[in-house]
């Protein structure tokens, strides 16, 4: 079992290391905690509290906490989109909280949540659309480095931020591989 103060240090910790605070409110702070606990039991990763995870963790590799979205919603509102990581400022009541828009592309959104995007109306047969059991195999993978430090990662889309040495997103560069 996964214990709240495990959750708590890990989110600590990851704070302190980029130079976040953990939000200054107890409760919501609880709260949040809680359910990265309740979300890294039932799925076996800690998916952000704030989102509705699919259970697929190729498709919630983005909202994994601390999340892709994070860094730059903290550089840019002073809070990442769920107020779990918040900046100095916040943390000690300079400025407030104020809601966040999503960040998260809808596309990413529409294949996690299984839901479609509705279409206009047609006096044509619509066609069938594609439903998020069938979508995980038309992800497509690459490898990403970091022109900076060379990190390296497999995923859909390169990270917004390099979790090793800040640089933006626009650093990263696919990797192709050719047969033999």
């Amino acid at each position: 079992m996964i214990t709240l103060e495990k959750v708590r240090a890990r989110a600590e910790s990851d704070a302190k290391t980029h130079g976040y605070h953990l939000n200054p409110d107890p409760e919501f702070l609880r709260n949040l905690l809680e359910g990265l606990r309740q979300n890294e039991e039932r799925y076996g990763y800690p998916s952000c509290p704030c989102r509705l995870a699919s259970a697929n963790f190729e498709l919630d590799r983005d909202i994994i906490c601390p999340c892709d979205y994070r860094d730059p919603d903290v550089e840019e509102f002073g809070a990442c989109y769920c107020a779990l990581y918040v900046r100095k400022d916040v943390f000690e009541g300079k400025t407030p909280v104020t809601p966040i828009p999503e960040r998260r592309p809808v596309e990413k959104q529409v294949r996690a949540y299984g839901i479609t995007a509705e279409a206009p109306p047609t006096k044509k047969k619509p066609k069938p659309t594609t439903t998020a059991a069938q979508q995980p195999s038309m992800i497509k993978l690459k490898f990403w480095y970091c022109r900076q430090c060379g990190y390296v990662v497999f995923r859909e889309d390169p990270p917004y931020i390099c979790p090793i040495c800040k640089a933006k997103r626009e650093m990263f560069a696919e990797i192709t591989l050719k047969s033999l």
